[in-house]
């Protein structure tokens, strides 16, 4: 039976527990966390968990087998066992697959007939669910996909954990972070703690901590829709941007890369015009090797009025965003982005 990640929050949080799951999906951290609190709920106070906790990895050969008889065991001492099957791969193309289609008879004959003393945790590093074994594992447990979480819920995320160090970031800060890192809730998690630590004694996080700690892994792969707007191509930035909205973005999120890559931009210029090389550049702004030619490239072809104007533009972007400007909510915002794009093309 197939569950949304809220739907398997409320049920644990309601303490009940299926004999099966299987957690699989792109957000790994959130995936791996809901398996060990499973896990957790599957024992009581008293139990000798020691005894009753198993994991076992399908990079075994034939582990499967060994993992599904322990799960037939009765529990020692304690009012359940559970067992842990991981690094399960179920692929598009058999030959990385981790869970053969030999192996289906032995799966499904026990998940048609699970044993009520265990919970079996099935955590799938790929699950195709139109192969056989991928199909029959989804239908036949409680099966989750942790799909990467959107720029609003990582800001949810981003909070809670700021509220555990009792660090303070503002919400410009905050935008400006999660653009750097993209939908990645453990690489989050960790900056965050890493950006707490940094901001002792005041407990306040700045955007200029976040920049001089942080690398950029977001920047590149959503640098196209920058280096079409540098080139003047309207109707391709466009359609860009369209696609970028349409896959979740946040329109401040979006805006705030934006602004991060044409203040980096804008830097270059400046470095370029007074002569500083090209290696010297790279160093200065941390570009990655395979990231440099595309990003210097951009800087070449604008110039530093047109950069700076764009800088402007986009601060008044925000300003209208926040104001509802053009209309309130996400179409609002999304008209005001388009206006945006094509001011900064044309």
């Amino acid at each position: 039976m197939p569950l949304t990640r809220e739907q398997l929050r409320e049920q644990l949080r309601r303490r009940e527990i299926a004999p099966v799951y299987v957690l699989y999906g792109a957000e790994t951290y959130l995936r791996d966390i809901a398996a060990k609190t499973i896990a957790e709920l599957s024992f009581g106070k008293d139990d000798f968990r020691d005894f009753n906790d198993d994991v076992f990895s399908l990079n075994t050969p034939d582990n499967i087998k060994n993992a599904l008889a322990a799960a037939d065991q009765l529990p020692m001492m304690a009012q359940r066992r559970v067992v842990k099957i991981t690094e399960v791969r179920v692929t598009a193309s058999a030959n990385k697959d981790s869970l053969k289609e030999d192996q289906f008879d032995a799966i499904a004959a026990y998940l048609a007939n699970p044993s009520p003393n265990s919970v079996v945790i099935f955590v799938a590093d790929e699950l195709n669910r139109s192969r056989k074994v991928g199909k029959l594992l989804s239908e036949k447990s409680v099966s989750v996909d942790f799909t990467p979480l959107e720029d609003a819920e990582l800001v949810k995320w981003a909070n809670s954990k700021l509220d555990e160090f009792g660090t303070q970031m503002d919400d410009r800060t905050l935008r400006h972070l999660i653009a750097m890192i993209g939908p990645d809730v453990r690489r989050l998690t960790i900056e965050i703690g890493k950006l707490s630590t940094a901001a002792l004694p005041d407990k306040v996080i700045n955007i200029d901590l976040v920049d001089s700690l942080v690398a950029n892994v977001r920047e590149i792969p959503n640098f196209d829709l920058t280096d079409n707007l540098v080139a003047g191509n309207k109707a391709k930035a466009l359609k860009i941007l369209s696609k970028i909205l349409n896959d979740g973005a946040e329109p401040l999120m979006l805006l705030g890369l934006l602004s991060y890559n044409y203040r980096r931009l804008l830097m270059v210029k400046d470095m370029m015009e007074r002569g500083v090389d090209r290696s010297e550049v790279s160093r200065v702004m941390k570009l990655r090797y395979n990231d440099q030619e595309a990003f210097l490239a951009a800087a070449r072809r604008a110039s530093l009025d047109q950069l700076k104007k764009a800088v402007v533009a986009l601060a008044e972007t925000d300003l209208a965003i926040k104001s509802s400007i053009g209309g309130p909510g996400p179409k609002g915002s999304r008209l005001q982005l388009e206006m945006l794009v094509c001011k900064l093309a044309a």
